[in-house]
């Protein structure tokens, strides 16, 4: 028996129905269309699911959506667009910090919410940062100054 759950995502409200203990991934993708957050491993160790839940990176494949409801998500598509990235996305694009693709929503939203919390951080606070992101391309020193280089240039909201 489904069930009706009240969202907001990027800013925008929604009701959406589904079954009950169903991971917010899925909502996101499959009834919202967001499809930056991917599913990597449905177990919460490879990041690419991140999203930001009250600004806190989270792992979405294995959050119940009930958990979500009340919150403020932000999804990658909520941070820039493809007209006007994100300064933190412009840096990735600028240090061709993607290779495949499916890690960098996961990589972009962790940083994200450092950068937030950490507006000058070290080489190691971006690596223990991104502990919990897994890159299988191995572009991880890419991605690392694509962060020195947000950070340097005050991209931290």
């Amino acid at each position: 028996m489904s069930t009706t759950v009240h969202l907001k995502v990027n800013g925008q409200a929604h009701d959406v129905s589904v079954e009950p203990g169903t991971m917010l991934l899925y909502v996101l993708r499959d009834n919202l269309g967001l499809h930056g957050p991917k599913f990597g491993c449905g177990l919460s160790e490879c990041g690419a699911c991140t999203i930001h839940l009250d600004g806190q990176a989270t792992h979405s494949c294995v959050l119940p959506v009930e958990a979500a409801a009340g919150h403020e998500i932000t999804t990658l598509e909520g941070l820039g667009t493809i007209d006007h990235p994100d300064p933190l996305q412009k840096a990735f694009i600028d240090e061709q910090a993607v290779q495949c693709g499916y890690c960098i929503n996961g990589m972009i939203m962790t940083a994200k919410a450092l950068l937030k919390t950490n507006p000058h951080p070290t080489r190691d606070d971006i690596k223990q940062a991104l502990d919990g992101n897994l890159c299988r391309c191995g572009t991880h020193m890419r991605i690392v100054r694509a962060i020195e280089r947000a950070a340097k240039a005050g991209a931290t909201a």
